[in-house]
């Protein structure tokens, strides 16, 4: 099935994203990586919603951390734009889920994709000196500015694609951190945005 939407990619990187939708399909009533509903519109919803966030890191990164990467967004899909594009340097996918990692190692080994997976939880890992952090439906702004300051480098920036409820997160988020940042709108959806953060500290 063609994808309905326009990812402005290459044909090459379109068909090993191709790939990565086939096997999330074929996988997904098993480990359910997706909700049922949002499989319908699997293009739109996760893989364009991903690739959107590639041109906000900082080119050329070595090393791409992404946190609770689930079935792989954003992630995984950054790491397949990196063969061809060759940044990021390597991705990490930190997933504590175990079928839902070796879901993840499936499609690297298919696609070819400079990434590993590190199954585990992400508090409890050393920290991981990221060039690049992203994070998407995984938890509220607090949260992850906590793993950000965990594991990004001091010139890094964490990219995270919040809903609509990112104005009450990034307020509540304020009296607790202090941090530079950075809106855009999605372009897939009304009301989420993708947020860029640098330069985390506790207040």
């Amino acid at each position: 099935m063609n994808s309905p939407v326009q990812l402005n990619v290459s044909r090459e990187t379109y068909e090993r994203l191709q790939i990565y939708a086939d096997l999330l399909k074929r996988w997904n009533p098993r480990i359910n990586l997706v909700s049922k509903a949002s499989i319908i519109d699997l293009w739109q919803r996760h893989i364009a919603d991903s690739v959107q966030i590639y041109k906000f890191a900082p080119h050329p990164v070595n090393h791409w951390l992404d946190l609770g990467s689930g079935g792989g967004f954003p992630g995984l899909v950054n790491a397949i734009m990196a063969i061809e594009k060759r940044t990021p340097f390597h991705m990490t996918l930190i997933e504590s889920d175990v079928r839902k990692s070796a879901f993840l190692r499936t499609v690297i080994r298919e696609t070819g994709a400079p990434a590993k997976v590190v199954t585990g939880r992400i508090e409890d890992l050393e920290p991981m000196n990221a060039d690049t952090i992203s994070a998407r439906a995984l938890a509220d702004l607090n949260t992850l500015l906590s793993f950000t300051e965990r594991h990004l480098n001091i010139d890094g920036v964490a990219l995270f694609l919040k809903g609509a409820s990112w104005e009450g997160e990034l307020q509540d988020a304020r009296t607790k951190w202090n941090f530079q940042y950075q809106i855009d709108k999605s372009e897939t959806e009304d009301g989420p945005v993708i947020l860029s953060i640098r330069g985390v500290e506790r207040v």
